[in-house]
């Protein structure tokens, strides 16, 4: 391996290598694991045998220049212990071992990266210097000297607000200056307040963040498990530095305030490596502001743990191997269709295969995938990046969304020429979506020499193991879901009464519902005669696809969700 790609690891591997305990491939082997399973690298070396912990720990206290101490034999002050914010010492778990009027040292069991130390300094305004500890013994200490998150984060935004509200007033004149905007968003309390936003909606297990100034209110919402939550909100005039901050940490232009702006966050949250995409939109009073929380510890991203059904998953293992051929994932906007594409990716990325993805955006990084961000401002357009991948010699090549003829051309020769083709479609149902591509004018002998199958899919809510009750359902449900009573056979059906682990919403987590269309000989015969949707569903019915209502009534009946939610999606 060259050392131009030594260059790309993380900094606690490339100092594994110089210290001489691993070689590049090694190195590489568990980024990729890293990447897979979200688990941090030092953790990873540890496990794998490279290192012991206390080895490790020398050798990044010899590279950052400081000691290893052993935390419980520390006796630490409050006054030390009080000057580190909780939500700080709780997001990139440290603590303070001991302080002076300019400075403070604090106790890390990892490399700090340089960001991490300028977010530090702005919050602390002191100088920092760092001492290592063991992970164990730093997240006990800061277990025990800051709490149960659950129960003070409401506390510390409410005493973080007097300090924001003091330090946020930005007068008519100062709102239009673009330094004034800037060295507002970066005042310690407009900090400290966003990483704990930032905390709470990870720790939440929130899929997006969202910032929405109105004339009188600045709310905050989570989406969690695909419902919103309200946090409590800050003032109204507190939006403009908080959204500042956001798109400083963005790296985006904080004085242009009326066209949209894209970016992404790269942050540690909680010892978890977190990617945020951030979509600016101008509004009537001021920018709504949502992040998208991509968070790989949480996101599985390999295909036997989506949760299919066993035959289902041989079925498209097979499929997903095939030499050639387009292979659609079906379902409206937040499905989980990139995660099902990105799983099947992964699962054919070997040595031997050339994989290219064209995105908008972006949203996982994948070692040994070429892919390309769409952006139509620039010309980088779907048709344009793809007819350039047919130059690139791929064999697997993974479209974000067919939207047009032209891009549905592309592909379609794309599989003709031997290629293997992934992408999506916004239809209701897997046999909507040969419908939808003559709807743009394909012609039906092509979708059906190159269509190898489309898996529909949607995302339930699962009960509350916690506070999971059984109910027997009325006859009303029954009739809804076309069910009877002998067919349940006294099965009986569940639901959620509410607690604190589910936020009293009977809901915690969520899982996939599918219908996987295989385009057989009988399929293609009706994709030639130009048959409707209701005929292609209803042969493949015949054949043996199960819908996505059929697999629903199968996942009430096993206590996974509720009626409601079925009836809900499907």
């Amino acid at each position: 391996m060259s050392a131009d790609t030594v260059q790309q690891f993380d900094p606690v591997l490339d100092l594994a290598i110089s210290n001489g305990i691993m070689d590049a491939q090694q190195a590489q082997d568990i980024q990729e694991e890293h990447v897979r399973s979200g688990k941090p690298l030092h953790t990873l070396i540890v496990d794998m045998g490279f290192a012991t912990e206390d080895e490790l720990l020398s050798m990044m206290a010899a590279y950052q220049g400081c000691e290893v101490v052993n935390l419980p034999d520390l006796e630490i002050p409050q006054e030390v212990l009080r000057i580190l914010p909780a939500s700080v010492a709780r997001t990139y778990n440290m603590m303070p071992v001991s302080c002076t009027p300019g400075a403070i040292t604090l106790a890390t069991s990892t490399l700090v990266e340089p960001h991490v130390v300028d977010e530090l300094m702005f919050v602390l305004t002191r100088d920092i210097s760092f001492v290592m500890a063991k992970e164990g013994d730093l997240t006990a200490r800061v277990s025990q000297y800051y709490g149960d998150e659950s129960e003070t984060v409401a506390d510390m935004l409410s005493d973080l607000e007097g300090d924001l509200e003091q330090d946020a007033t930005l007068t008519a004149e100062e709102a239009l200056d673009e330094k004034a905007i800037e060295a507002q968003a970066k005042a310690a309390p407009v900090v400290k307040y966003v990483s704990l936003v930032l905390y709470e909606a990870v720790t939440n297990r929130a899929s997006d963040i969202h910032f929405e100034p109105y004339e009188k209110d600045f709310r905050i919402r989570y989406r969690v498990d695909g419902a919103l939550y309200e946090m409590k909100p800050p003032s109204r005039r507190m939006a403009l530095p908080i959204i500042s901050r956001i798109k400083v940490m963005a790296g985006l232009n904080i004085a242009e305030r009326r066209v949209p702006q894209d970016g992404r966050i790269a942050i540690v949250v909680a010892r978890r490596h977190i990617d945020l995409r951030v979509s600016c939109l101008p509004t009537q009073f001021g920018e709504s502001v949502v992040l998208r929380v991509l968070d790989r510890s949480v996101v599985s991203l390999d295909l036997e743990n989506l949760g299919f059904p066993e035959e289902m998953f041989e079925q498209i293992t097979m499929d997903v191997e095939k030499p050639n051929g387009i292979f659609i994932v079906t379902g409206p906007t937040g499905s989980g269709k990139t995660t099902t594409l990105y799983s099947a990716l992964r699962r054919i990325n070997t040595i031997d295969q050339k994989l290219l993805t064209a995105e908008e955006p972006v949203e996982y990084d994948i070692d040994g995938i070429i892919q390309v961000p769409i952006n139509p401002l620039t010309g980088n357009t779907f048709p344009k990046v793809l007819r350039a991948f047919l130059r690139q010699d791929p064999d697997v090549m993974m479209i974000g969304e067919i939207r047009d003829l032209e891009t549905a051309q592309i592909a379609i020769q794309a599989s003709l020429t031997g290629h293997l083709v992934f992408s999506t479609l916004h239809t209701n149902d897997s046999a909507g979506a040969v419908t939808r591509l003559v709807d743009m004018d394909v012609q039906p002998y092509l979708i059906s020499s190159t269509l190898e199958a489309v898996l529909g899919q949607r995302l339930i809510r699962t009960v509350c193991a916690n506070c999971k009750e059984p109910l027997e359902p009325d006859d009303e449900t029954l009739v809804r879901l076309e069910l009877t009573r002998d067919q349940i056979n006294g099965k009986p059906f569940y639901y959620g009464r509410g607690c604190s682990m589910c936020n009293n919403t009977g809901y915690k987590g969520r899982k996939g519902l599918f219908e996987y269309l295989r385009i057989s000989e009988p399929i293609r015969e009706l994709i030639n005669e130009r048959k409707p949707t209701l005929f292609i569903k209803a042969k493949a019915r015949e054949l043996g696809m199960r819908t996505m209502r059929e697999d629903g009534i199968r996942n009430i009946l096993d206590g996974y969700t509720t009626s409601t939610e079925v009836l809900r999606y499907t």
